[in-house]
Parts: structure tokens; C-alpha cells; sequence
């Protein structure tokens, strides 16, 4: 086909989706017009609502120890996983790959203040290991209504090295449903401006058999 004919079609293409937008917005613009003084009063008061509810969501949040990430004995774990409605726990020992771990849920943890981020000494915690069947360290439980519904274990599912970036962690918790992507942090805005990854181990190892 001659390029020009090419390039008048996707010209007509390019045309029609900008009419479309055009349309859409004129649309919703004719829409706010139309409002009398009651229906704007009504949004705005619904609007205030909602940004009520989501401060006091956000409280709540606090209140538990969400937009932190730090480490919690044994014997708390239960306790917090139903305290929260979504919780992220870390099993780990003192190595590289989970360390790795660290640095990646210190900075998620900070933006996703809907859910709560926690670690434990796997250990130090030889029941909770075992009934949770942890077996490779780090491993990631993930909990929702109080029930560890999904694993991420060692690295594999994020490139099998630890050079993965944070977003590769955020976009494979949310794959879980345990974090929002359009979150809840103050950061939110500029979380996926850069692409944020850890220092490669001259190791390059990926887990540690528990």
C-alpha cells in the first residue's frame, strides 16, 4: 500500500479518537453546567464525606502500625494478622537475599499504609515456621482476613535474582491483593517515577534453604 494512503489513514484515525475525546469532555462539561446550586452542594458534601472516612481509615491504619516496618516476635503474629485486614510478613535470617527483602518492603511499606508490613526471625519462631510451612528463606506470607493466602518464596517469581526493583515486589503483592497500586501513602504520587532496585550480591544468590 502507497504511504500516503498509510499516512491519511492513521491521520483519520488520530482525528476521530481526538473528536472522541473532545466529545467526552464537552460532554461532561454541559454536565457541570447543567447543575444547580443544590446538586453542587450535595457534591461537595459527599466529597467531604469520603475525605473524612478516608482520614479516619488512615488513622485507624496508623493506630496499627501501618507506614512502618519492623519486626515482630512469635508470639504477636497471630494477633496482628488479625488486628489487620491485609498483613505482609517476612521470614528471615540475618543473610544478603533477605536483606534485599528489607530494603524493598521499608519503602513499600511507607507508601501501601493500607496494609501492614512485619518481619520475624524464622529462627526464633520454630513453631510458626513450621506450622506455616517455611521452608526457604525470605519467604513472604501473605495475609488477608487473618489467613496467610499466598507465598512469595525466595526470588523466582521476581527474576530469579536480587536485582529485581521494588515495583517487580509491589506489582507481584498487588497480583496478591494484599496492597492497592493506586495506594495510600503520602509518596504515592511519585512511586513509579524511577525504577528503584538494590545493589546485585557478588554471590547472586537468590534464597537460603531454611
Amino acid at each position: 500500500m502507497d504511504e500516503s494512503i498509510v499516512g491519511q489513514i492513521l491521520e483519520k484515525q488520530v482525528l476521530s479518537v481526538a473528536k472522541a475525546v473532545e466529545d467526552k469532555l464537552d460532554e461532561e462539561i454541559s454536565a457541570l453546567e447543567r447543575l444547580d446550586p443544590d446538586d453542587i452542594e450535595a457534591l461537595r458534601e459527599r466529597r467531604i464525606l469520603q475525605m473524612r472516612r478516608a482520614a479516619e481509615r488512615r488513622a485507624k491504619w496508623r493506630a496499627l502500625s501501618h507506614g512502618e516496618y519492623g519486626e515482630v516476635p512469635e508470639k504477636d503474629f497471630f494477633s496482628a494478622a488479625k488486628a489487620s485486614e491485609r498483613l505482609v510478613c517476612h521470614f528471615y535470617r540475618e543473610n544478603w537475599p533477605c536483606k534485599v527483602v528489607d530494603k524493598h518492603l521499608s519503602i513499600i511499606a511507607k507508601q501501601h499504609v493500607e496494609t501492614r508490613f512485619v518481619k520475624v526471625h524464622a529462627e526464633k519462631a520454630p513453631f510458626l515456621t513450621e506450622k506455616l510451612r517455611i521452608a526457604v528463606l525470605p519467604t513472604l506470607a501473605l495475609v488477608k482476613n487473618a489467613k496467610v493466602e499466598d507465598y512469595v518464596v525466595g526470588f523466582d517469581e521476581l527474576g530469579g535474582k536480587d536485582d529485581f526493583s521494588t515495583e517487580d515486589l509491589e506489582e507481584r503483592l498487588a497480583k496478591a491483593q494484599v496492597i492497592f497500586l493506586d495506594g495510600e501513602g503520602p509518596a504515592n504520587a511519585s512511586k513509579h517515577a524511577t525504577k528503584r532496585s538494590v545493589r546485585q550480591s557478588d554471590t547472586g544468590n537468590s534464597s537460603d534453604s531454611d
